[in-house]
């Protein structure tokens, strides 16, 4: 059977409505204006530095206080995690039916270990992962392979994600992509390198069985 790793956000649940919460409460501490959905489901992929990083930079605020808006997006996104955020349809069934079939699912994610935990738990779907690394379990972050390696355990396997992030990680790795194009991709479909692409979760399960069983 197949080891199947997944990105989260973007891929499996759409969080960007938390996230524009969170940083637009950080924002408001420095009596700021708020910055629309689009602007930051922009600035998510590369983790949580980053992306308060942009954040500032669309409101110039001095980079000297990065450290602290890092703080403080954080402790407001510990806050409201799970308040908006919703499954993609149709994802949940289709990683039940990949358990199901015996293949291995894991999670390979930039947003932070806790918050990552969290959020799987208040979709119940603990049991479906055997293993969860977030943006500070390693000293590397996605798109450095690292992360990704230690999802797979030395073995093979299939990444499925839904950005640039994500297509460049699996290139690095070497691992086959399988991208979902309704997440918070920017770029056109045919410049990212990827081996599968699927708009519905109910594709899913044909991506994977062409994977572990390819055609002569």
């Amino acid at each position: 059977m197949t080891r199947i790793i997944f990105d989260l956000d973007g891929t499996l649940i759409d969080s960007a409505p938390d996230i524009h919460l969170a940083v637009n409460l950080m924002l408001s501490e420095q009596n700021l204006a708020p910055l629309d959905l689009a602007a930051v489901t922009s600035f998510i992929g590369n983790g949580v530095p980053n992306l308060v990083r942009l954040a500032m930079q669309a409101r110039d605020i001095d980079l000297a206080k990065h450290d602290a808006c890092v703080t403080s997006m954080a402790h407001h996104y510990d806050q409201v995690n799970g308040r908006l955020t919703q499954l993609y349809p149709g994802a949940r069934i289709a990683l039940e039916q990949l358990q199901r079939d015996g293949h291995t699912l894991a999670l390979c994610t930039n947003k932070p270990l806790e918050p990552a935990r969290q959020i799987v738990n208040t979709f119940d779907m603990t049991s479906l992962f055997d293993h969860v690394i977030g943006g500070d379990s390693l000293p590397q972050r996605k798109p450095d392979p690292a992360m990704l390696l230690a999802c797979l355990m030395n073995g093979t396997g299939l990444y499925v994600g839904d950005s640039e992030v994500d297509a460049e990680t699996a290139e690095r790795a070497g691992v086959p992509f399988a991208l979902f194009t309704k997440g918070y991709r920017k770029t056109p479909i045919e410049q990212l390198v990827h081996s599968y692409a699927f708009d519905n979760f109910s594709e899913l399960a044909a991506i994977v069985e062409r994977f572990t069983n390819p055609p002569d």
